[in-house]
């Protein structure tokens, strides 16, 4: 979905390695938040909940927030039916 979105192929395999220098540090923060808060029952400690109102807005972490837990019920919902991913 990346790459039909324009993301560049550099781009896209540095982040599958886990490097994440190519982007902008508020999509860095906002990633490092996504990952904090995708465990079930997780929070984001508050250094990383800082680190990324540093970045965005309330309205924006909202948002955030609101799409990383719209994907994170998808996937569980999905693993519980053990539906096969489609590539």
């Amino acid at each position: 979905m990346a790459r039909r979105l324009g993301a560049a192929d550099s781009l896209i395999e540095a982040m599958a390695r886990g490097d994440l220098e190519g982007l902008a540090p508020g999509d860095r923060a906002a990633i490092a938040f996504a990952e904090a808060i995708t465990p079930t029952g997780s929070t984001a400690s508050d250094r990383v909940y800082e680190e990324l109102a540093c970045h965005w807005s309330a309205p924006q972490i909202v948002e955030i927030t609101s799409v990383v837990a719209l994907f994170n019920y998808f996937n569980r919902f999905a693993e519980a039916l053990h539906v096969p991913v489609t590539r």
